[in-house]
């Protein structure tokens, strides 16, 4: 073995994490965050939890991924910490499936059909397809099959560098000297921790043990401790990403930790007494990779069938090392942690609940705002205030998050959603500013003494019923994406606009009559503008949401066509909401 046999070991073992980086990525793509955005609804069963773990793992190829995701989301306030620790105890489980696919390599038959299970074999087909599917589809969503499928290639075309690289070790002397020290279980278990924790990446780790296994020189007695460290290894991870969280989100780290240290600590006492106080003979011969695959699946899987019910000791354990202070009290809030941008398909999800939060709060706050017109009520209006620094908030922290999330790798659908999601949150906050100004009319007419007459106050009723349609229409549009509610939009916000015009006019009218105060003309007309530029609101987020379905934002030749009555749609529920909010009274 030479220098060039080092150099092609490391250029497999890039070649192969490369193409396991190729492969998570452009899965989570594909799944969208539609796997991960269900992880707060069935993780309140720990087996539940276990089996969407698993999932999630096999489904992404990366349990260190989930754990980042699961910091991520204890952090932000979406996940309770009991319900992570099913899924920690999955995502193990779920990390096994590489080494059974990269001890296919092992497999030897003059049988075509068998001999094409073996990776080596099949892996330039796959790659074939990849590379015809990312050049020729026409679709993204084919071209990032064909690019998960090429990263597969890639992935065990490293797995073949390894093994090419290694085979000449056999007849090393010097290596087999290298190997007596792994004989030593405790030194097993630490090398295999120390490579994992290196490289990231638990499976690149047991692909390297299967690839030195080819050489016929790994004993049962040197695999099974440097197994075990390996999911030692991979607890680095969580540790890294729970630098600058809160407390529970540093605790899911604790979890993770103590969960493959408990597991391995059991381990080794069942190995210790295996090898030392039975003496079983299969410690000294040689182990292949399917034995590898075998031993880490069964490993995996023990440690998780014995921990589970023991799950709120091990939440417990967590809060007794890291415990709360009295200081505790006060932490700012983290809306959507950085950390999720790892994972942008779920992101996307989250981005979209906090931006419903912000139209149903939009949506109350104006309302109420109204409402103190009738009754004015200090503590609704204190509420008002609340609400609308809460819509601020969310604005400011959704904008910031969606910019960053908007330059990651998401699919067309993830990034019409994101675009749709920046139009809406300006026009939600905007509403609650129109609130604000609402509130403060209502206020200043209280401490004037001021009222409208009862006609204008039958004016207003009207025109608050149509604000009170619009809101609603609005909000079940944007939060159901439903497209044929978002075409009732504009018709009735061209009815308010018509209202409102109407009302001035009527109330004009009485100001020359003398019927109202001079002074009221001011409250009146503000109070007006402010209604028609809420319903200017609701009309922006209508009209994007249906431009998002045909990924354009034209907003104005869309409104054009709209207005020129050429749209029959249109043309009809408008003349649905000119008779359903008719001012019918007596001027």
């Amino acid at each position: 073995m030479d220098i060039y046999s080092v150099f092609q070991i490391c250029g497999g073992l890039a070649f192969f994490l490369f193409g396991m980086h190729i492969m998570s990525d452009n899965l989570e793509k594909v799944a969208g965050g539609k796997l991960q955005s269900i992880l707060k609804k069935m993780t309140s069963n720990p087996v539940k939890s276990l089996v969407l773990g698993a999932v999630i793992t096999i489904a992404i190829q990366s349990s260190s991924a989930l754990t980042v995701m699961l910091v991520g989301l204890v952090n932000s306030g979406i996940m309770e910490l009991g319900q992570t620790v099913g899924v920690i105890m999955g995502s193990n489980v779920g990390t096994t499936l590489t080494a059974w696919i990269l001890s296919l390599s092992g497999i030897e038959s003059k049988n075509i059909f068998i001999s094409l299970l073996k990776p080596e074999n099949f892996s330039p087909i796959i790659a074939l397809i990849g590379v015809i599917l990312i050049m020729a589809g026409k679709s993204e969503k084919k071209k990032d099959v064909g690019t998960i499928l090429t990263g597969f290639a890639i992935l065990m075309a490293g797995m073949q560098a390894m093994s090419g690289a290694v085979s000449p070790l056999a007849d090393m002397p010097q290596f087999t000297h290298i190997l007596t020290a792994f004989r030593n279980p405790l030194i097993g278990v630490l090398v295999g921790a120390l490579f994992t924790a290196v490289i990231q990446s638990s499976a690149a780790s047991v692909g390297v043990l299967q690839a030195l296994s080819m050489t016929g020189q790994i004993s049962y007695g040197m695999a099974v401790p440097i197994i075990m460290g390996q999911n030692i290894g991979t607890c680095v991870t969580s540790l890294l990403t729970s630098i600058g969280v809160n407390k529970n989100a540093k605790r899911v780290s604790v979890i993770h930790i103590s969960f493959n240290l408990v597991g391995t600590a059991v381990g080794m006492i069942v190995y210790y007494v295996l090898e030392y106080a039975v003496g079983l003979a299969i410690f000294d011969e040689s182990i292949t990779p399917v034995a590898i695959a075998i031993f880490h699946s069964i490993f995996n899987v023990a440690t998780t069938v014995i921990l589970l019910p023991f799950s709120k000791v091990l939440v417990r354990f967590a809060e007794t090392v890291i415990k709360d202070k009295d200081d505790d009290a006060v932490v700012k809030e983290v809306l959507l942690d950085e950390r999720l941008l790892l994972s942008p398909g779920l992101a996307v999800r989250e981005c979209r609940e906090k931006t419903i939060e912000m139209a149903h709060l939009a949506k109350k706050c104006f309302k109420q705002a109204l409402s103190l017109f009738e009754n004015y009520d200090e503590e609704k209006a204190a509420e008002i205030y609340d609400m609308e620094e809460r819509l601020d908030y969310l604005e400011d922290e959704l904008d910031t998050f969606l910019i960053h999330l908007s330059g990651k790798n998401v699919s067309d659908y993830d990034s019409n959603e994101i675009s749709e999601m920046l139009h809406a949150i300006n026009d939600f906050e905007r509403i609650g500013d129109h609130a604000i100004n609402t509130e403060k009319l209502a206020k200043n007419m209280k401490t004037n003494h001021k009222k409208f007459s009862a006609k204008a106050q039958e004016e207003l009723q009207v025109l608050n019923q149509a604000l009170s349609e619009i809101l609603n229409i609005t909000v079940e549009c944007f939060e159901k994406e439903d497209v044929k509610l978002a075409f009732r939009v504009e018709p009735l916000e061209q009815v308010i606009d018509d209202l409102t015009k109407e009302i001035k006019n009527r109330h004009i009218e009485r100001l020359q009559t003398g019927e109202c105060d001079g002074e009221l003309g001011i409250f009146m007309t503000d109070l007006l503008t402010n209604c028609e530029r809420v319903s200017d609101h609701c009309s922006n987020v209508g009209v994007c949401i249906i431009q998002t379905r045909n990924s354009s934002f034209e907003t104005h030749g869309y409104l054009n066509e709209l207005k020129s009555g050429r749209e029959p749609a249109f043309v009809g529920e408008f003349a649905m909401f000119e008779e359903k909010y008719n001012l019918e009274l007596d001027k």
